[in-house]
């Protein structure tokens, strides 16, 4: 019988190497290689043309039967992130920091579920006393949830294969889980592979609905390979200061609904409970005109978020000034700063910038920069932003406003929370209606909308010329 050599495997991205080495070529993580052996070919296995092969019954799109129904839990925040409920057949991946509860809400979705449906909870990480207690503390201990604690993952598909198994199954986590056809330990790239791999055909041939638990590494990532994300339907992050009470589950990928959905929890003692306006828990600690802070709408999903943007310019007593972020992209920033000091002639370059986002709430869309800009402005010239005003926009790097979508949606949402003025870009209307550079005001509904096609327009609101410390005059320094 020919020996079975091992090979090294990175534990960040799959890639196998023919020798141990400090630094992964292909993704260029480092101290990531770790020797696994080699899986065992089954017999003839290397032979693939070997067998017969059978042709396909391809069939239309259009089915003869109608889809099964969503599993809907009940709670609305996490039924609103997977699209509307829970898809049978469907692999959800469920990832966030140690500690930021997500087993805690997936025990709460499962007990909702049970009324309804036949569920299961395997967990490899406690044991079944310590879920019990987790589920008193909820109030959930009267739940007909099917509790297990077990890392083989024979044993599993044994149990949920089984006639009258379970049609909705957790498993927390897929890290602790192992195959004993593989010598890899558990965790591993080609232990998590496979047992995800196993769970997925499983859920497909039975339309059993999977929630995996993952891990995440120090970057905020999924820990294992990136084939996991790809693998399932739906992947959800669990995001949250430790800080702040406040949780926000979101969906970076879903075959079943639309991407970048949030559900917003709220931790308490009694566990996590759903916030139906997020825009109102956000902005229920403002404290109204001060500098340094603007009303941001925008929008995570389909649905309008309001979040406050706060700046503070400071002197700096370095060298090289200080550029803190929290809750946004440092790059962006510094775009907004570096436009900011050539098109308008403000300077940041001798003072400390940092910046906000209240709440404990991650921006990624480019229509936070006019919000940015008009924090970062108010902050340096110690004036106010405009009254009961809200502020989107994307700034361009000649300073112009770009236009954003859904406009309609963030007013709305502004006028029912009621602010009465909207600083955003210029609506897309026929040539020739607005000479270029000028400003336009309109009224939609009960919001005053003024209109902004440059970003010196937004600079002129912040008082006179000489309350904008920091403000220098292009043209003596052209003189000079």
């Amino acid at each position: 019988m020919a020996r079975r050599e091992n090979r090294y495997v990175c534990q960040a991205c799959g890639a196998t190497a023919p020798r141990w080495s400090g630094k992964c070529e292909s993704c260029g993580a480092w101290n990531t290689i770790v020797e696994e052996a080699a899986p065992e070919l089954a017999p003839h296995a290397a032979k693939r043309g070997a067998g017969k092969s059978s042709r396909l019954e391809f069939v239309g799109l259009a089915g003869a039967s109608a889809p099964a129904p969503r599993r809907v839990s009940g709670i609305a925040e996490f039924d609103r992130v997977c699209g509307g409920g829970l898809v049978p057949g469907s692999a959800v991946l469920v990832g966030g920091d140690p500690g930021i509860g997500k087993s805690t809400l997936l025990l709460q979705v499962t007990a909702a579920l049970s009324a309804a449906t036949p569920v299961a909870y395997i967990s490899g990480e406690e044991a079944i006393d310590q879920i019990r207690m987790r589920a008193a503390r909820l109030g959930l201990a009267r739940a007909d949830v099917a509790l297990a604690s077990a890392t083989n993952l024979r044993d599993i598909l044994a149990s949920l294969d089984a006639a009258g198994g379970p049609t909705l199954a957790v498993i927390d986590s897929i890290q602790t889980m192992y195959l004993d056809t593989l010598d890899s330990a558990p965790g591993t790239v080609a232990q998590v592979r496979a047992c995800a791999g196993e769970l997925i055909r499983l859920a497909k041939r039975r339309g059993t609905t999977i929630l995996l638990v993952g891990h995440v590494t120090k970057e905020g990532m999924i820990a294992g390979p990136r084939v996991l994300e790809h693998m399932v339907d739906t992947v959800l992050y669990f995001e949250g200061e430790r800080g702040h009470q406040f949780r926000i589950l979101r969906s970076v990928k879903n075959r079943f609904g639309p991407t970048d959905e949030i559900g917003v929890f709220e931790m308490t003692d009694a566990g996590l409970v759903e916030v139906p306006n997020p825009s109102a828990l956000f902005l229920a600690e403002r404290r109204g005109e001060v500098s340094g802070a603007a009303v941001f709408a925008g929008m995570e999903g389909t649905r309008p978020v309001l979040v406050e943007i706060q700046a503070l310019v400071a002197p700096s007593g370095f060298g090289t000034p200080r550029r803190a972020v929290v809750g946004w992209d440092s790059g962006r920033l510094a775009m907004v700063l570096a436009v900011l000091e050539t098109r308008c002639g403000l300077v940041f370059g001798s003072s400390d910038v940092y910046l906000n986002v209240a709440g404990g709430l991650r921006i990624g869309e480019p229509a936070a920069d006019l919000a940015v800009a008009a924090a970062l402005v108010s902050s340096l010239t110690d004036h106010p932003t405009p009254p009961a005003s809200v502020i989107f926009g994307e700034i361009g790097l000649s300073g112009e406003i770009r236009a954003v979508g859904q406009m309609d949606a963030r007013l709305k949402e502004a006028t029912k929370l009621g602010f009465s003025r909207a600083l955003c870009p210029r609506r897309r209307r026929p040539q020739g209606t607005q000479a270029k550079g000028e400003s336009q005001g309109e009224r939609v509904g009960a919001i005053d909308v003024s209109e902004i096609a440059l970003l010196s327009d937004l600079v002129e609101m912040f008082g006179p010329p000489a309350a904008r410390n920091g403000r220098r005059e292009r043209s003596d320094l052209k003189m000079a």
